[in-house]
């Protein structure tokens, strides 16, 4: 490590000498048990560059022409965010097995990113202490919350007071705390265990949502930053179930109601009029409903009006893509032909492994938890159901070493595994996402369930439903 922090220091030199007071940002890192060997870096979704990582797993990369604020990096499917600012050079460290928590800055402008990594982390805390809290009456829980509000500006307080900090960050912070106290307020009618939502909406005091007078839809500013977006998700969440029960007469709550998805969509047409953060929230939506539903005439509906508002011709490719892959899959159809390789490397075609009832399952090296999770869950159900044949698919397109390595390395059988010949293809006909997706088919390769979960309450009624056919 220290090796390592005295050739970053030597770079940083090489990159800086020409001019001290040029407008750049030095960033590096090390990786440790990398799931590739590059690392993305973006800005705004922007992709910057894609840079390599070197033999020890180690990059370097000068930003010029730097946009003060959030940066992102993404390696695998992990991302993380850094704060850069004029003349940084800061490098991180961190271990793919436990992405965020194993995260540490050090160089110039590191204080600042370790202290939004830590806030980062205690809001997973705290978010699961809210949910908790979310059962409260509205004054108890709005007393409870505010104290957290406190406690955190009483933290940034203490921060600004023993570093030098610039306003760009002050404001973010301060921001960061804000919003995150709105989203607490947000989910507070949907995650309350009440089912009737019209009066738990109905027993909020009347200044429970005062700051969205001055909620700003179209702040392109934050539209990089975690607290920011996941404000505006919740915020629509509880907009469209207040539209929802006013022209409705249920008073519980249904997050796959055609209606109340297409309340959603409008109203973030209505108050969103930066481009870019429509798009963004129409396709998180959209995505979000799409890979829930197994109702195809309410997925045609919601993808028409989708493609009737979004102007992000990549966005809408992909939606109208999954949309007829997920039509392709309802029940009845019969299983697409997919090309598998296994252990030995050798090719076969999925529909010659359908010799009874199966329940298809998929995997990747960047959801290394889920990984292991889905194994054990299996090893359970093939006790209990030994009636149905269960199938693993890794989608990675890595080397078939570390595939089995992975496998070995747990303890899992080699029996029933494969991968993709044509990975992204086939990604695209089962329209896998999220990864958790099950596919259930019978013994003659008839769709029975193309969207099921096998960690889902009734998972097991629907293998018990398998047997009996």
């Amino acid at each position: 490590m220290r090796v390592f922090i005295y050739s970053l220091i030597i770079a940083f030199s090489v990159f800086t000498c020409k001019n001290d007071k040029e407008n750049y940002a030095v960033l590096g890192g090390e990786i440790i048990n990398p799931n590739n060997d590059f690392v993305v870096i973006l800005k705004s979704e922007c992709v910057l560059d894609t840079v390599k990582l070197d033999s020890h797993n180690r990059f370097i990369y000068k930003i010029n022409d730097l946009q003060p604020g959030f940066y992102t990096f993404r390696h695998g499917s992990e991302i993380q965010m850094v704060f850069l600012e004029p003349n940084d050079s800061i490098m991180f460290r961190l271990n793919t097995f436990d992405f965020d928590e194993s995260l540490v800055y050090s160089g110039d402008g590191s204080k600042k990113n370790n202290y939004f990594i830590n806030e980062f982390l205690q809001n997973e805390v705290i978010e699961k202490e809210i949910f908790q809290l979310c059962q409260l009456n509205p004054v108890d829980f709005e007393n409870k919350i505010n104290l957290i509000k406190a406690n955190k500006i009483k933290e940034l307080k203490g921060f600004i007071n023993n570093n030098k900090t610039s306003d760009l960050f002050e404001e973010i912070a301060e921001a960061n705390i804000n919003y995150s106290y709105y989203t607490s307020k947000e989910i507070y009618p949907i995650i309350n265990y009440r089912s009737n939502k019209r009066n738990i909406i109905n027993d909020l005091p009347k200044d429970f949502y005062d700051y969205r007078k001055n909620v700003d839809y179209n702040n392109e500013g934050y539209q990089d930053y975690l607290s920011y977006n996941s404000f505006l998700r919740t915020n629509f969440n509880n907009l469209a179930l207040e539209k929802h029960l006013h022209h409705s007469q249920e008073n519980h709550f249904n997050s796959k109601s055609i209606c109340y998805n297409l309340d959603r969509l409008n109203l973030i047409d209505s108050l969103v009029t930066n481009h870019s953060i429509k798009n963004d929230l129409l396709y998180y939506f959209t995505m979000s409903f799409l890979n829930k539903n197994n109702d195809i005439e309410n997925n045609e509906k919601l993808t028409k009006f989708f493609l009737s508002k979004s102007t992000n011709k990549k966005n809408n490719e992909i939606i109208s893509n999954l949309a007829e892959s997920i039509n392709n899959l309802k029940p009845g159809e019969v299983f697409p032909n997919i090309d598998l390789v296994n252990n030995e490397n050798s090719e076969l075609n999925f529909n010659d492994l359908i010799k009874k009832p199966t329940a298809i399952y998929f995997w990747s090296h960047n959801f290394y938890d889920h990984f292991k999770d889905s194994h054990y869950k299996v090893n359970e159900l093939k006790e209990k159901y030994p009636e149905i044949n269960f199938i693993a698919v890794n989608i990675d397109s890595d080397d078939v070493k570390k595939w089995i390595n992975s496998l070995n390395k747990n303890s899992f059988p080699l029996t029933n595994e494969y991968r993709f010949k044509n990975p992204e293809e086939s990604m695209h006909t089962l329209a896998i996402y999220p990864m958790t997706k099950v596919i259930i088919i019978d013994k003659n390769n008839i769709i029975v369930n193309s969207n099921s979960n096998m960690f889902s309450s009734n998972f097991e009624e629907q293998l018990l439903g398998l047997i009996s056919k």
